[in-house]
């Protein structure tokens, strides 16, 4: 059995049900499929993808107690909250992206923005900031109103800012999160994820459903394979689980990456003239590169680390790199650096000597 490039097989471009779609790789900004991703359509509760990011965004400021109240009240999907309970923004946040909860989109908008309108403002500040450039947010939870939409491809942009955030990212691949009110005191409720890839495809990391009569489902999903991030968007789409599944399976064997199959990798150099005899080596930052998998499997690594290093080392200096190259081309590059601190000792005037040569 040989390996074919990919450019040698002819992969078809999946048939989705979806009025509107994008397949976007957040790691170049690329998208790889589409159909009407530009259109402005509604998106019902994806919509709560803007407002937990806001929510958990200002929770890692000050994770303060709300308690709710008739004002916060909502129609449709719900996490259950009763007038003069007390949760905290964290577990509003959870409320959304599991059940969808309305009541919680409202409590954390009031909470937040002053009102859900104030609210509103802010989402779409931040909307703009992202370069959401065709869409507008008049309310937290993604009920219809004409003058709530956005676009498949804004909705990518979206999902890939706020998987940046380490507390979004793992609150949207849980299966189910259980929240502990601060009052009642004794009430603890397990809420389940309305996302049913994270239990169906292996690779999903994440996502938001979202339903209403006027829109139609939606649903927005990641997923990630050996480094590689992907990000589908459907609107109105019938079959939108089997929609991204077949996504999915069309955008990975196109492209790989390099780059992060040492993220984990521990060097160790040698120390001369030290209070170690060595120090521990890690390669500095997680960027990758994304190739065509063409390119990325005629792709070649090469480290350069040094054998022996001086005294005194400091945490984070360079003690060597990695150099990938395709055709002779460098297409990443990363440092090498010493995860840890050596202090010199006396050593005799010629190793010094010899020493100070060294390190120039």
């Amino acid at each position: 059995m040989f390996p074919v490039p990919i450019s040698a097989v002819h992969i078809s471009a999946p048939q989705v049900s979806a009025q509107a779609c994008v397949l976007y790789c957040p790691l170049n900004s690329q998208v790889i499929y589409e159909k009407n991703m530009n259109s402005q359509m509604g998106v019902a509760s994806t919509t709560k993808i803007m407002t937990t990011l806001l929510t958990l965004e200002e929770a890692a400021h000050n994770d303060r107690i709300v308690e709710f109240t008739s004002v916060m009240s909502a129609e449709g999907s719900s996490m259950y909250l009763k007038v003069g309970d007390k949760v905290r923004l964290s577990d509003l946040a959870a409320g959304m992206m599991t059940v969808s909860g309305n009541d919680a989109a409202n409590a954390a908008a009031v909470a937040i923005g002053g009102s859900k309108e104030g609210f509103a403002d802010l989402m779409n500040k931040r909307a703009a900031e992202i370069g959401m450039k065709n869409t507008h947010f008049v309310n937290p939870s993604g009920l219809s109103d004409d003058n709530h939409y956005s676009t498949a491809y804004d909705m990518a942009l979206l999902m890939s800012e706020a998987m940046r955030n380490e507390a979004f990212a793992n609150l949207t691949s849980q299966k189910s999160v259980t929240v502990d009110f601060v009052y009642p005191s004794e009430q603890q409720v397990t809420y389940y994820n309305h996302n049913k890839l994270l239990g169906s495809y292996d690779y999903c990391t994440g996502g938001k459903t979202g339903y209403t009569k006027a829109t139609g489902r939606c649903l927005v999903t990641s997923a990630e394979q050996e480094g590689l991030e992907l990000i589908v968007v459907t609107l109105n789409a019938p079959s939108d689980w089997q929609d991204h599944k077949s996504l999915y399976e069309y955008g990975f064997p196109l492209y790989k990456t390099i780059g992060w199959e040492y993220h984990e990798n521990e060097f160790e150099v040698s120390v001369a003239g030290g209070d170690k005899d060595s120090v521990k080596a890690v390669v500095e930052g997680d960027s990758v590169s994304v190739l065509t998998t063409e390119n990325a499997e005629n792709s070649r690594c090469n480290i350069y680390l040094q054998d022996m290093i001086f005294a005194p080392v400091k945490a984070g200096e360079s003690l060597g790199k990695i150099i990938w190259t395709v055709d002779g081309k460098t297409v990443l590059t990363k440092d090498i650096v010493s995860t840890e601190n050596v202090e010199e000792i006396m050593i005799n005037p010629i190793l010094r000597l010899l020493y100070k040569i060294f390190r120039r």
